[in-house]
Parts: C-alpha cells; structure tokens; sequence
C-alpha cells in the first residue's frame, strides 16, 4: 500500500478516464485537464467509466511511475464532489481508504484539534490592570 507524507498534493480527476491510456496518455490529461505539471511529483488519480479500475500517477527520481488497481468485485466509491470541479484534492489517508474501498462520503472525520488563538493582551503580555 502507498504511504505518502501530508505533503504530497494528490489529485482524483472528476471525470472518468479511459483505462487502455498508458502513462503517456495519462501526462497528456494531467497537462488538459489539471492545467497541472506532471513533473511535479504530485499523484493524479484517475478513474474509469465502470469505476472498477484505479490508476495512479507519479512523478519520481527520473521516470514516471503508474499504479494500476483492479476490483474483482464492487466499484471504487468517490468521495463529495462539488458542482463544476473538475478535480478533488485529496489526503493519503482518503487514497489509501479509496483504494481499499471505502466509501468516503460515509466516513465522517472528527474535528482536529487547533491551540486557541492567543488574545492580542496575552501576546503583548499585558495583564489587564
């Protein structure tokens, strides 16, 4: 399975690709649909018409590198896809739940913690009196 840093941009093209392209024709979408540079080391994941075919992918040390997954049984869910976008960016762990099939609209995250934001007396050390 793919382990990814929070760093690396991964992006689900929204519409469905044909999965006879191989990693040539898959440089030609990320450039006309992503308006993206596949040399960016960026994963672009791709999807096809029957949703049962996963590709993905990378640019890495000199070459490119493709990801193909197959479902015997079942389809890959999508997660939430907003009105006129043509990709979603998404977390290492939302490509690895994809890629296990889990359904992401379902899986509900609990909020992450953030410290409060210090008062503007607080900052200036200021103690009210």
């Amino acid at each position: 399975m793919l382990s990814l840093p929070p760093s690396v941009p991964i992006y689900l093209a929204v519409e469905p690709a044909d999965m006879r392209n191989g990693i040539d024709g898959l440089v030609a979408l990320v450039r006309r649909r992503f308006a993206a540079d596949p040399f960016s080391g960026a994963l672009f994941v791709f999807l096809g018409k029957s949703r049962d075919r996963v590709k993905v992918l990378v640019w890495d040390d000199g070459g490119f590198v493709l990801y193909l997954k197959r479902l015997e049984a079942g389809r890959f869910r999508l997660p939430t896809i907003r009105p006129g976008a043509t990709r979603v960016t998404l977390s290492g762990t939302e490509l690895s739940m994809l890629l296990s099939g889990i359904d992401l609209v379902r899986v509900v995250q609990p909020p992450r913690w953030a410290p409060r934001k210090v008062q503007e007396n607080e900052a200036r050390g200021s103690t009210g009196g």
